[in-house]
């Protein structure tokens, strides 16, 4: 059998399925996707991986403004296209005068393939290329190779009219499939494309992807995204039917078991990354729970449904405690609503829909971000550049290697793709500029990954801050049929409702008006021209994109989004100085870079050309040498001074005098201070993490390591946080290193209890020994090991002081931002400081 391609039909579904159909010579798979306006994600997923589409068009309604959606986007995927007039049995339906539309309204290459092939219609063949052209001149015929090659560069549109419910013209549709397609030629080696994500009636996660390349056979390994996963299953779909078999070939569409991380539109083996989707969720609803139901409950169904509808996101708002999600429309929420209850049993409700805004700019700046707190050190110069609408968020990197070794190069520009980034007028995300990776410097012996992060999140949200940025709403391109009576009135509720217009037809009955105007004002519309025209007014509407939004003052002044108070999103840079780390506000932190500015004066450098040329000769950077010389000092100048654990009644005493044991202060141990925790119960005592922990146990470990690490960059003593692991059969004890702490998990039969003791036993004479748990038993065994207590109460209260006294250090050094940061330090916030990250629940 010869390899199968796959085509795409138009119909109504709400998610895409497939169909296996044989001819004479070909296997064909049939993806018949949504229709609908409000399932165009699940379409355009299906898009990049067809070898040819087939456009279903009305008869009856005409060429309607999601036809023209459509159509643009199977010009921008390059996707050759056969068209299906339907519904041609009913009343009033003319051929002559739809072939007119459709050229008129979609391409003058558009040619009917189900008439008769004569003269003219070889003649119209000839036309659309001269080397078919001279052909026709010189033999008065068109070979089947050239009419399929034109198909295939989309030079030629086939169309067939017919009705497919009375299967009338459906024969020659599927005659042309056979003949005027062609096989694509793959590559040798694996490659194949995800489109979708689902899950069978018996929970079983699918892959939906087409191979691209090679082979793919049943327990072949598939390495993606850091990680290697066996293949246990191959199906082959028809409806809802399947067959198992042992291997595909490429050019198959099919679903495999055993890849639990998979995304749509992820290349795999030799493939790449899709295209970001170009139709968007525009509104934004609030998700209503039943009494007594916990949001934590839900937000993992959520994400269940996100991952086989990326379309669906979904937002938690940890300050309020609320769900939302982002989807296209009215439909889509019904939808919704029943999947929710047929797989979880859950009755759920929205709330009215938002508008989805979004945030661009309107100048190039560089954003500069600097993380240096004790032994850490990364510093990033990020381009910033306005780009045409509809062009999303475009990373580039044009950094030299003199300046930046590779491997962070690649890192930064990770972290860059790693999430949606957040504007600063409205705190919505930013879209439609560039994004350059033009300058930084790490260091081999300070430089940790979580360094670059910090500094690449810094750098662009400084850049954000210093641009002139601008608030962008989405718009929709209407067609609006009324009787012409009421033409006046519909051009005046346009006009109303800030948008453009134009009349297309009028004929004396019907008018039909055409435009654009903004989602927000003509959201609800439909029902007005219902009641006006007494029904007899048709409304359509197609998302058209993001523009300039017509009332911006009023929406930031309804968001009242304050930068300055997203600690989740910090535009400063942090510096070192004297042995402890502070704060400098953006505005300001130009001034503390260790790096020269990419954007220097005009009069200096010209911003155009190749921007790599003179780069490492213009810096003047500072050396490796210079960045040793300052964490050496920094670092050092604390050794044999007082432990820099402090209590928060004086900065001078000794963490260890704040602590104290039946009323008397401790005794001080000489020595290196060390602090031991045990993970698990710091965990379930913390009320932040305890309630991570019962929706994600590893995340919640993943933001007791983020908080001790951040810790220790401000206390400057040495961590050792302590998991147990002895369930784990076949494991070994294992110390590894994450970022400034060192995380231990326990051999196989062997507690955190029983690790904690031995170290501090053993010693205990090197050591100022610190453990932190609230486990008595455990308190009274340390005890006799000789270590100092400190419960997970106690733990939990010198940690916000820290976060008090990284404040305080910021004041020192930045009087001039006293203000703000009291702003920062109200109540409102000081209780979400209780969660002691910097990232939200979100990242």
């Amino acid at each position: 059998m010869a390899s199968p391609f796959t085509l795409e039909g138009k119909t109504m579904p709400i998610f895409s399925k497939q169909a296996i159909m044989a001819f004479d010579h070909v296997e064909i798979t049939l993806v018949d996707t949504p229709g609908h306006v409000d399932f165009s994600a699940e379409m355009e997923r299906t898009l990049q991986v067809l070898d040819y589409a087939i456009l279903v068009v009305s008869g009856a309604d005409g060429i309607q403004g999601h036809t023209k959606t459509l159509w643009h986007l199977l010009r921008t995927y390059q996707i050759p296209t056969f068209i299906f007039v339907n519904k041609m049995d009913q009343q009033g339906t003319d051929e002559t005068e739809i072939m007119t539309l459709l050229r008129k309204s979609l391409s003058d290459r558009c040619i009917d393939f189900g008439g008769d092939h004569g003269e003219d219609w070889l003649e119209q063949l000839a036309l659309c290329d001269e080397g078919v052209m001279d052909q026709y001149l010189e033999s008065g015929e068109i070979e089947l190779e050239r009419i399929q090659s034109l198909v295939r560069a989309r030079k030629v549109f086939p169309i067939y009219f017919g009705s497919a419910l009375n299967q009338v013209g459906t024969n020659k549709l599927t005659e042309g499939l056979d003949q005027y397609t062609r096989q694509s030629a793959y590559p040798s080696e694996f490659a194949a494309k995800v489109f979708k994500i689902s899950r069978d009636a018996q929970g079983n996660r699918l892959t939906h992807l087409k191979i691209t390349g090679g082979v793919l056979k049943v327990r072949d390994s598939i390495t993606y995204r850091g990680k290697e996963e066996k293949v246990n299953q191959i199906r082959l779909y028809s409806g809802d039917k399947f067959q198992a078999v042992s291997q595909v070939e490429a050019g198959c569409v099919c679903a495999v078991m055993g890849l639990t991380e998979t995304s749509p539109g992820q290349g795999l083996g030799g493939e790449i990354q899709s295209m970001a989707p170009q139709l968007e969720p525009v509104l934004s609803y609030q998700l209503l729970l039943p009494e007594g139901l916990d949001e934590r409950r839900v937000l993992p169904m959520l994400r269940e449904l996100e991952e086989e509808e990326p379309a669906l996101k979904v937002v938690w708002n940890e300050v309020l405690k609320a769900i939302h999600v982002q989807i296209m429309g009215a439909v889509q929420i019904e939808i919704l609503q029943s999947l929710i209850k047929e797989r979880f049993d859950v009755d759920l409700d929205f709330g009215y829909g938002e508008i989805v805004y979004k945030e661009t700019i309107t100048t190039t700046v560089e954003g500069v971000g600097h993380f240096e707190p004790l032994r850490h050190y990364a510093e990033v110069h990020l381009l910033l550049e306005p780009g045409p609408r509809g062009s999303g968020v475009v990373f580039d990197n044009i950094c030299s290697e003199d300046l930046m070794d590779k491997n962070w190069q690649r890192l930064v520009m990770t972290h860059l793709k790693e999430k949606n980034h957040l504007g600063v007028l409205t705190g919505n995300y930013i879209t439609d500029l560039k994004v350059t990776l033009v300058s930084g410097r790490g260091h081999n012996k300070h430089t940790v990954g979580g360094d670059f992060r910090e500094a690449t999140f810094r750098a662009l949200r400084q850049g954000l801050m210093e641009a002139e940025s601008v608030l962008l709403e989405p718009y929709y391109e209407f067609r609006l049929e009324l009787p012409e009576t009421f033409i006046g009135r519909g051009m005046t509720d346009i006009d109303k409702m800030q948008g453009t217009c134009t009349v297309e037809h009028s004929d004396g009955q019907l008018a039909i008006i055409v435009g654009q105007a903004p989602v927000s004002t003509m959201r609800n519309y439909q029902q007005e021209v219902h009641a006006y025209t007494r029904g007899m007014g048709k409304l359509f509407l197609s998302v058209k994109g993001y523009d300039l939004c017509h009332n911006e003052d009023d929406i930031i002044r309804q968001k009242a989004y304050d930068p300055d108070r997203d600690i989740g999103n910090p535009s400063g840079s942090v510096f070192c100085s004297k042995g402890s780390g502070y704060l400098v506000a953006w505005d300001q932190v130009k001034d503390h870079m260790h790096l020269d500015s990419y954007l220097k004066p005009q009069k200096d450098r010209q911003v155009t050309g190749d921007r790599n040329k003179g780069l490492a000769s213009d810096q003047k950077a500072i050396s490796l040498e210079e960045i040793d010389a300052i964490i050496n000092s920094t670092y050092h100048s604390n050794r044999g001074k007082k432990s820099a654990w402090k209590k928060s009644k004086s900065a001078k005493e000794s963490y260890y005098d704040s602590l104290t044991y039946k009323g008397k202060p401790r005794p001080q141990p000489s020595g290196e201070e060390f602090l031991l925790v045990d993970g698990y119960n710091i965990i379930f005592d913390w009320p932040e993490l305890e309630n991570l922990a019962k929706e994600n146990l590893g995340a919640a470990r993943e933001k007791l390591m983020d908080i001790l690490s951040n810790y220790q960059a401000v206390k400057k003593c040495q961590i050792m946080l302590v998991f147990d692991a002895y369930r784990v059969e076949g494991r070994g004890e294992s110390v590894e290193n994450f970022h400034n702490i060192k995380v231990v998990f326990t051999a196989e039969a062997q507690t955190a209890d029983q690790y904690i003791e031995k170290f501090a036993h053993s010693n205990k004479h090197k050591y100022r020994i610190v453990v932190a748990t609230s486990d008595g038993l455990q308190q009274i065994i340390i005890r006799g090991a000789g270590a100092e207590l400190v419960s997970a109460r106690e733990l939990r209260e010198v940690v916000l002081e820290a976060d008090d006294q990284l404040n305080r250090n910021y004041l020192q050094h930045d009087p001039k931002s006293k203000h703000r940061l009291e702003e920062v330090l109200s109540k409102d916030l000081k209780n979400r400081l209780n969660q002691v990250s910097k990232t939200t629940l979100e990242d």
